[in-house]
């Protein structure tokens, strides 16, 4: 799947919402499982936008690895990453539940 087109006040929009959020995932040593993916497509099902972190041994090219890999695995479209935390957002399917007004 292709990232989704988002300008850049949009991406602004989004992380400015997720300073607000707590890491709701972790990537840990076993790295991007089938149960993490799960988990990824269940909570952006709930919420469209979702942090997440790494784990601490994880260095500057493997999280931009692992970003990829969400990214496309996932369906989904990182709109920040910051040290070892990342945001991604997904649009809801009820558009009356996006963290992005219309446009």
């Amino acid at each position: 799947m292709e990232n989704l087109p988002l300008t850049g006040a949009q991406k602004s929009k989004l992380r400015a919402l997720g300073q607000k959020l707590d890491a709701t995932l972790k990537v840990g040593k076993e790295g991007l499982t089938p149960a993490f993916f799960t988990e990824l497509s269940r909570g952006l099902r709930a919420r469209d936008l979702i942090k997440l972190r790494f784990g601490g041994d994880a260095d500057r090219d493997s999280r931009a690895t692992l970003t990829t890999q969400i990214e496309t695995e996932g369906h989904c479209t990182c709109v920040g990453a910051i040290g070892q935390t990342a945001l991604f957002y997904k649009p809801a399917s009820d558009p009356s539940k996006s963290s992005l007004p219309a446009e």
